[in-house]
Formats: C-alpha cells, sequence, structure tokens
C-alpha cells in the first residue's frame, strides 16, 4: 500500500479481554476482574510523508482516506455527506469511524498530529468477537499508532480516557472503561482487579505466572472461547434493558432504609450488612439484582484471593457460580448461550465456565486445564448441534471452539 520497505512497517497489536468475574456489577461501582488473550486486532501501518490517512481491512469493503489534521467533530457522524467526501469508496459499515474517532480523541486533548498513516487492519481470523470488546481493541490500535506515527508519549491510563472520547462522544455508546482498560493495563500471566467506583487497578500474578517467566513449570491452564453461532443478539427478556435501573432502585431503597438516602443510588454505597439487615424491603425482582451484586462482589474477592494462591480450582469454581447467578439472578442469557454454558460446564478438563458478555449472542468463556483442553473442545463441538443444529451448522467445525492463552497489553511492535 506504501510502496515503502517491509522493514519500516511497525504492528499493533491490541488483544481481545475477557472477564472471567465481575458479570453486571462494574455500573454499580463494584469491583470486577479482566485479562487479555492472544487473540485480537492486528494493525500494520507505516507513518505517512504528509498528514493524509489511508486505511484498508480485511474484514470491511472501502478504503478510508482522512486527514489527521482537519478537525474532527462528533457531529460529523449525523452527516453522511461527510463521511463521503472522507472516503474514497463506499465503507462497508463505516468501519473508519474508530479511525475518525481516534482523531476526534487525540486533537480534543490538545494533540497536533501532522503525520498521517497508511495501515491495514485485521481482527483474528475466522473469530466472532461478540462480547470479546473487539470495538475497544480497534479504538485502542488506532490511537497507539496515530501516537507512534507523530512520536507522541501517551500513558495507558491517558488513552483509556481517549478510548472513551472515541466510544462515548464521536460513536454515541453507552459503555464503560473495563474494557480498554483490561487491553492497555493487562499483563501476561495477571489478573487486572478495578474498583469501579474508585478507577483504581492492580495486577494479580499467580503464582504460575512467576515459575513460567523462570521456565520452571508447564501451563496449568488454556482459555476456551465456545462460539454459539449467534451474531444478532436475541434478547428473548424484553426487560433485560432496565436491569441497571432495577439496581438503582434497590440502591435507592436499601439507602433510604439504613438512612443514607442522600448518597448516590448505586449498590456500591449501600453497607452489606445494611443489604442483609434491610433486603426483605425489596420486591423479588430488586432482590435478585441486588443479591446478584453482592454475591457477585464476593466472588471477585474470593477468586482474586484463588489467583494469587494458585487455586486454580477454586478459581473455576466461582467463574461457574458468577455465570449461574448471571441468570438466576441477574436473569441474562437466552437459550442457546445457556445450553452451551451448561455443555462447558460438563466438559472434561474444564474448571469454571461463564458468558462472554450478556449471554445474547457471542460465545462463553471456559478456563481448562491444559492437558485436556483438546478433550474439552472436541466434547463441545459433538454436543452443542444435538442441542441447536441450525446455529451450529452456520459455524466452522473447527472454529466452534478456539484453545486460547492468556495475553499482554495492547503495544507496538
Amino acid at each position: 500500500m506504501s510502496g515503502k520497505d517491509p522493514k519500516e512497517v511497525r504492528v499493533v497489536i491490541s488483544p481481545y479481554r475477557i472477564c472471567p468475574l465481575g458479570a453486571h456489577i462494574d455500573h454499580q461501582g463494584g469491583t470486577v476482574s479482566a485479562m487479555t488473550i492472544n487473540k485480537g486486532v492486528l494493525l500494520g501501518f507505516v507513518p505517512s510523508d504528509n498528514s493524509q490517512v489511508l486505511l484498508q481491512s480485511r474484514q470491511f469493503k472501502g478504503e478510508v482516506s482522512v486527514d489527521a489534521e482537519q478537525p474532527r467533530n462528533s457531529a460529523e457522524l449525523k452527516n453522511s455527506g461527510a463521511l463521503k467526501r472522507s472516503s474514497s469508496s463506499q465503507e462497508e459499515c463505516n468501519w473508519g469511524n474508530y479511525a475518525r474517532g481516534a482523531l476526534y480523541a487525540l486533537q480534543k486533548r490538545g494533540n497536533h498530529l501532522k503525520k498521517g498513516i497508511i495501515g491495514f487492519i485485521c481482527g483474528t481470523e475466522g473469530l466472532d468477537s461478540s462480547g470479546l470488546s473487539s470495538s475497544a481493541a480497534v479504538g485502542v490500535a488506532y490511537l497507539l499508532a496515530f501516537e507512534s506515527a507523530n512520536k507522541l508519549i501517551i500513558s495507558p491510563t491517558e488513552n483509556i480516557e481517549y478510548d472513551r472520547l472515541i466510544e462515548n462522544e464521536y460513536l454515541g455508546l453507552k459503555n464503560g472503561i473495563l474494557d480498554q482498560s483490561a487491553i492497555l493495563l493487562s499483563s501476561y500471566g495477571c489478573l487486572t482487579c478495578m474498583n469501579c467506583k474508585t478507577k483504581e487497578h492492580r495486577l494479580i500474578r499467580s503464582p504460575e505466572s512467576n515459575a513460567n517467566h523462570n521456565n520452571e513449570t508447564k501451563k496449568q491452564f488454556n482459555i476456551l472461547l465456545a462460539f454459539s453461532g449467534l451474531k444478532q443478539a436475541l434478547i428473548t427478556n424484553p426487560g433485560y434493558n432496565s436491569r441497571v435501573a432495577e439496581c438503582q432502585e434497590a440502591a435507592k431503597i436499601l439507602l433510604q432504609a439504613s438512612g443514607n438516602e442522600g448518597l448516590e443510588p448505586i449498590l456500591s454505597n449501600v453497607d452489606p450488612k445494611a443489604y442483609e439487615e434491610h433486603k426483605g424491603k425489596l420486591d423479588p425482582s430488586l432482590a435478585r439484582r441486588a443479591e446478584h451484586y453482592f454475591s457477585e462482589n464476593k466472588r471477585v474477592i474470593k477468586g482474586l484471593e484463588a489467583w494469587a494462591s494458585g487455586n486454580i480450582e477454586d478459581f473455576g469454581k466461582l467463574i461457574s457460580a458468577s455465570g449461574l447467578s448471571s441468570i438466576k439472578n441477574y436473569e441474562s442469557g437466552c437459550e442457546p448461550l445457556i445450553q452451551l454454558y451448561e455443555i462447558l460446564l460438563r466438559a472434561p478438563g474444564v474448571y469454571g465456565a461463564r458468558f462472554s458478555g450478556a449471554g445474547f449472542r457471542g460465545c462463553c468463556i471456559a478456563f481448562v486445564d491444559t492437558d485436556r483442553a483438546l478433550d474439552a473442545a472436541s466434547f463441545i463441538r459433538e454436543e452443542y448441534p444435538k442441542l441447536q443444529p441450525d446455529l451450529a451448522s452456520q459455524i466452522d467445525q473447527e472454529g466452534m471452539v478456539l484453545i486460547c492463552d492468556a495475553g499482554d497489553c495492547a503495544r507496538v511492535i
């Protein structure tokens, strides 16, 4: 694309993330865990000789051509004419908006970009990235590429905020900062723990990862991604979108009952003792939401302890319990994903499993004994088509289950 020597090509690795524990509690200020996997987004690029940006994608049609020096604003998304003028050919799904969003975020924070990039982006081949934070991985990839081309030194914490600007302001998505935090802060062999109320994070290293760095022991586990074949969200429960409001209503009632009605109505502001004392005041549906929040927070804390001590068996049991609470108490998931979750629990060598995301499309994740990962994958490929033959027929047999390793943070090589 650029006519440059291959040695001049730089590559951004921006991994996908999983969240073993901490399901559906980030919006209530809970504590969550995350780690990256060795699958994700690759963005090969060379800095332009000027401010022009020229991009192609393996997944999507069309070529994106924009000027890195041109001021950007979120209103251009609503102006289809602006999009057509900034693209040399019709973009499939307007996939170039993430690159435009990265330029918008960098410019908004006062960075002057004189250099564009000539780049080619692709996600892991054959992988449905639903529930694996692919949007955040793409945004982070463009940020790192533009920063590298312009010799900008930006901290991971700043880039978390920049990617939030891409998603919340430029693209208008209503999501938090968990995904980009995991992608930018993770370290191989570590579990990233994040307090979503204070935004503080820490890395929990396992004894196995310390030994692996010293080549003292073999790997104890792999991460399985098992795909449902559902590409579009199958939301069978019309009340799912009201879950956040239900959690807030539960918090409001509990705070009033404990004399703390002046606090923001989120469940992290409710003392666990006050919850136990006053939970009888909640109607059944609100009681289930609150029970999920407080039990999930406990699972996260216990999970961090299990991870730090190298107890993968207990860690896995907590993941499975999280999956069950997501179904029973938070009432998320649809039949195909619930069936897939239950198959994973029966698969040989699986320590624990849960949905990746809300359970309405995409995949489930599992931690599995490395020595039995292939057996587990074969079991899932055999059992899932019996329950969902139509969906299973839409997935390549080998691609139905991927055996992954833990990953590292996003970086330029």
